[in-house]
């Protein structure tokens, strides 16, 4: 008989677990996220709703939905990175807007990694591993997310040094970050961070109107060999050092195949 992989063994078992635990490990999404959809009403438990955040449930045994569909512990963890257009919004549901997962044709559920605001491009990953998903989206873990920005008119140094040095967004100040001139308008910058539009924000500040903002890499994963619109599976290396913490590698990383995205332009 075939042995149940390590990570069925571990929730497939007689003894009840926060609800918003086991969506986590089951690689639905975070456990914050989790309470924000239990407590919005969109989880089901043997076809009864609940908003109780200390709900418990026995894997295997009850029955949980979101939003209807049946959620399964995944034998299989996927790890994908996506090379994201303008006007596709990172979410699992908008109404009346295109998605990321409109542009990955496979048959697994899987998730956006964090964010990538609808008018910028570049690196989204994407995963049914809730490990990953805490690890890459919690700030605490300082993993890197590597931009190419181009603003509309020349910057200046100092205002690049600004930005560098931290500035006022959002009611708190932004950490350090690394910047890299390209040319009088282009620059590359290195965040340990995602508060939300930080770059435009704090271009805004300083008079810029940002014209291209494309992530070019997160923690060790560069956005090689890939058009708008493609993805491709991530390498087993590229797998072992985001799970291992391991962040910031300014090594160039083996590309595996791209896939074709489906309704790619």
């Amino acid at each position: 008989m075939k042995q149940p992989s390590n990570k069925t063994r571990s929730i497939a078992n007689d003894a009840p677990i926060r609800l918003q635990k086991y969506l986590s490990t089951a690689g639905v999404c975070s456990r914050r996220k989790g309470e924000a959809m239990i407590s919005a009403g969109r989880i089901s438990v043997n076809g009864q709703v609940v908003t109780q955040l200390g709900t418990k449930v026995v894997p295997g045994k009850d029955r949980i939905e979101v939003d209807g569909r049946l959620v399964q512990a995944e034998d299989k963890r996927i790890y994908i990175a996506l090379n994201k257009p303008a006007g596709y919004v990172t979410s699992c549901r908008q109404p009346k807007d295109p998605i990321v997962l409109d542009l990955v044709d496979i048959g697994e559920r899987v998730y956006p990694v964090g964010r990538l605001d609808k008018e910028s491009t570049g690196l989204l990953l994407l995963t049914n591993d809730g490990r990953l998903h805490h690890r890459l989206s919690h700030p605490s873990f300082d993993h890197e997310k590597e931009y190419e920005v181009k603003v509309e008119r020349p910057i200046s140094d100092d205002q690049l040094a600004q930005m560098a040095a931290g500035m006022p967004v959002l009611g708190s100040r932004t950490r350090p970050a690394e910047i890299l001139r390209l040319s009088g308008r282009r620059f590359r910058i290195v965040l340990k961070e995602g508060k939300n539009r930080q770059i435009r924000r704090m271009l805004q500040q300083l008079g810029h109107r940002v014209v291209r903002l494309k992530r070019i890499r997160v923690a060790g994963v560069r956005l090689v060999r890939l058009t708008e619109g493609q993805w491709r599976h991530l390498t087993n290396r590229e797998i072992k050092a985001l799970l291992s913490g391991v962040s910031g590698s300014s090594e160039s990383t083996p590309p595996g195949h791209p896939g074709k995205a489906s309704g790619s332009k």
